[in-house]
């Protein structure tokens, strides 16, 4: 006789035998039933709070759009992305600011050159606007923002109020390390027509 055969116990013992050890497949039906539905609410308040999240997040985006696209038109108003008009800021910010005074070459070097830097500077306002407010490209043009934003802090620094920039710039960081695109943008509609799209393009 072998170890293990089905003729060594009675069968009514083995299965009583199982029953006592609670390896009953009811038992264990309902042991999975209520622990899935001990983990569905946790699951639904996590779903709840990345929501609320992906909101907070688009709304600082469009806020920092609406930002750049208002700063444009003012700017286009006063006449500062003319090579006239912006030499003379520039030359503003390099007699008044505590800027170092390496950055202050790098303004300088714009200045002389102000015909080519005041259109770059124009479009670059513009199109960091719209790509903001729509929530295309997210990730990347919010570092370009976190960057560009970054270096008129430095240019105005000494002339204005440290954080009137500051705000923005650390919004702008925030945003470019977020999905900020995924809610309330067009990158909400590529990442589902797009999975694999690398982390850094939206």
């Amino acid at each position: 006789m072998f170890w293990g055969s089905p003729h060594r116990y009675p069968r009514t013992v083995l299965v009583g035998s199982f029953q006592k050890l609670g390896w009953s497949a009811e038992r264990h039906a309902a042991r999975f039933t209520m622990a899935a539905n001990a983990s569905s609410p946790q699951s639904r308040s996590a779903d709840a709070y990345q929501a609320r999240s992906a909101n907070g997040l688009a709304l600082i985006r469009v806020t920092i759009g609406a930002m750049f696209v208002w700063v444009f038109f003012e700017n286009l108003g006063k006449g500062l992305y003319t090579p006239a008009g912006y030499a003379g800021l520039i030359s503003f910010y390099l007699k008044n600011s505590h800027a170092p005074a390496i950055w202050k070459a790098v303004m300088s070097l714009a200045a002389s050159h102000a015909a080519m830097a005041a259109p770059m500077q124009g479009l670059t306002e513009i199109s960091l606007g719209i790509l903001l407010l729509c929530g295309l490209l997210t990730r990347p043009a919010a570092l370009v923002a976190f960057l560009f934003l970054g270096s008129l802090w430095i240019s105005e620094w000494g002339t204005s109020w440290i954080w009137e920039l500051l705000v923005p710039v650390l919004a702008s960081l925030g945003l470019a390390i977020g999905s900020a695109g995924r809610k309330w943008g067009v990158d909400a509609w590529l990442v589902q027509r797009w999975p694999s799209a690398p982390w850094w393009l939206i």
